[in-house]
């Protein structure tokens, strides 16, 4: 079973390759709806009014399931892909669809800002990269500031969340960067909750060419809500990366989405997870839109359900329970920031001036040093009557 593998901001690394079922059919309800008691939280909310920004690879927004829930924005990565080709979308409306089943009022603003795997786009920087030949690779398309630019993107949009299932990963380039981490700062600045894939590199096997563990972005970046991949049973799924950044986990094996071709597919992958907690926090905002970023972070690890009785790099908190964070949510209050009532800076300005002493009073100096010589006089005088009494003593015994 082929991986949906964690991708880079410049590209993205394989989509799901199983058979996938007649355009005609209804979308297949995977195990993870029970998992994560969908049903139970779409009772309360469907995630009305709440736009999902899916930073991907595109998005075939035609698909029977999506039904005019789906808008496309702008192409930010390049490389000459159109709509129609079978590189465009793939990744990307499989997320889109992961999104729409756990929230299905909700709308999702797709923004292109990496490559499928088949994209030719891809592969000549692939083979750049191989050679080393970076400034070729960096003329292929945008990779440098694609991702930032989407989050500034989706935020000014009006997106309240932000569902990115890609990494940094084994190129070796696209992973902390500052112009990135300043979106990141920008878009909680207008209380809009970012998730990211925790990566597929955690694999134990030797053998597996993906097994590299590295810090993924944007997860790691402040923040933003890293996911992790959960199995039937409620484990780590063996390929979801172990870090710290991670928060939460959700159901990412053999997990059912639309294609780019009209029809559905199976998958694995961090990446499904971090859409279906997208979802999640759809719903989460429809039934309450005041909820913070902190406040939906806090509701999904106090709600998830928790394998061990404390926090793991495996699976952050828990595996989200839908239901339970939306009911949650419902009952959660608005948190308002209160104002400073003080001056308007803390110093003397910006940059504070010298600072200048008060005068020493000389009245103090002066009683300081008399008592000083005082003390002084005493310890010699002291001095000099032991030593005598010591040397009568010792002529006494002579």
């Amino acid at each position: 079973m082929t991986l949906l593998k964690i991708v880079t901001v410049a590209a993205l690394i394989a989509g799901p390759t199983l058979t996938a079922t007649a355009a005609s059919a209804p979308a297949p309800q995977g195990w993870e709806q029970t998992a994560m008691r969908v049903p139970a939280a779409q009772r309360l909310a469907q995630g009305k009014g709440v736009t999902v920004a899916v930073l991907d690879t595109g998005v075939v927004a035609g698909h029977p399931e999506f039904r005019g829930r789906v808008t496309s924005g702008p192409d930010y990565i390049g490389g000459g892909a159109r709509p129609g080709q079978p590189y465009w979308g793939e990744h990307g409306t499989s997320m889109t669809s992961s999104v729409l089943k756990v929230a299905p009022q909700s709308r999702v603003l797709s923004v292109r800002v990496i490559w499928d795997h088949l994209d030719p786009a891809r592969k000549k920087v692939d083979e750049f990269i191989k050679d080393n030949d970076f400034k070729s690779a960096e003329k292929v398309g945008k990779p440098g500031n694609a991702l930032a630019k989407g989050i500034h993107y989706a935020v000014d949009k009006g997106a309240k969340v932000i569902s990115m299932s890609l990494g940094s990963d084994e190129w070796g380039w696209g992973g902390y960067e500052d112009d990135t981490a300043a979106a990141v700062d920008y878009a909680l600045g207008k209380g809009v909750i970012l998730l990211a894939s925790a990566g597929n590199g955690g694999s134990t096997d030797r053998n597996d060419i993906d097994a590299n563990n590295v810090v993924s972005y944007p997860a790691a970046y402040p923040g933003v809500i890293g996911v992790a991949a959960s199995g039937p049973t409620g484990r780590r799924a063996d390929f979801s990366q172990v870090h710290t950044y991670t928060t939460i986990a959700a159901p990412g094996v053999d997990i059912w989405a639309a294609n780019n071709k009209g029809a559905y597919d199976s998958g694995n992958g961090t990446s499904p997870a971090c859409a279906l907690a997208a979802g999640t926090v759809a719903l989460m905002l429809s039934r309450n839109p005041d909820l913070t970023p902190r406040q939906v972070r806090d509701i999904l690890v106090t709600t998830a359900k928790r394998p061990t009785a404390t926090y793991t790099t495996f699976l952050g908190f828990g595996v989200i329970d839908a239901a339970a964070a939306v009911q949650a949510a419902g009952g959660a209050k608005a948190v308002k920031a209160v104002p400073y009532k003080g001056k308007k800076y803390f110093g003397q300005g910006p940059t504070d001036q010298t600072t200048k002493n008060a005068p020493l009073d000389t009245e103090y100096l002066v009683i300081g040093g008399v008592a000083a010589g005082i003390g002084l006089i005493c310890l010699v005088g002291a001095f000099f009557l032991l030593r005598r009494r010591s040397s009568a003593k010792s002529g006494h015994r002579r």
